[in-house]
């Protein structure tokens, strides 16, 4: 039985993420109507609003895992192809804490700057980002593609952390 070349199976997960891609556009766009349509409702139940901003968020969040996991399996015999793979892994993980560091800028996290809401949205799906490095560090047969997965996820891990930290235990302005 002859296997399927990696082109195509490359071009294949091109296409989901087309499809994914096309998919969020899609519902944003929707998100977006819903807004418009009901501009009372949506200023009278901000924060329900705000929470189904967050669910659709999650929900384009997971559905990017489908093709990113299909791609890791694709690539992961390919020694050059993963060690690509994990040096864009350990880049996306480094957006984290420079988002954080963005973040605890007062006229970035204070104002209406369309920077203070994607580094939010950065902090936010977090969580589907580290589901993410974890299946993509399980599946990591070659040693440089290991070291990077795992530093990726200790960066995405330990932002998140600070993050959840910084959320509990908020610093005091110091009165002086």
């Amino acid at each position: 039985m002859k296997s399927i070349p990696l082109r195509v199976q490359l071009g294949l997960v091109a296409a989901g993420y087309a499809v994914v891609l096309a998919t969020a556009a899609i519902l944003v766009y929707m998100r977006h109507l819903l807004y418009v349509y009901h501009a009372a409702e949506a200023a009278a139940a901000g924060g329900m609003y705000a929470a189904g901003d967050w669910m659709l968020e999650i929900i384009i969040g997971c559905m990017l895992l489908v093709p990113t996991f299909v791609l890791a399996l694709v690539i992961r015999k390919s020694e050059p192809l993963y060690t690509g793979y994990s040096k864009v892994m350990l880049g996306l993980s480094l957006t984290a804490p420079i988002s954080l560091g963005v973040l605890s800028i007062p006229a970035v996290s204070q104002g209406t700057m369309l920077l203070g809401w994607i580094c939010l949205d950065r902090l936010l799906c977090s969580p589907v980002v580290i589901v993410g490095l974890v299946v993509s560090r399980l599946l990591a047969r070659f040693d440089k593609a290991k070291r990077l997965t795992l530093y990726a996820l200790l960066i995405e891990l330990l932002t998140f952390v600070l993050t959840g930290g910084l959320f509990l235990f908020p610093a005091k302005a110091h009165q002086g």
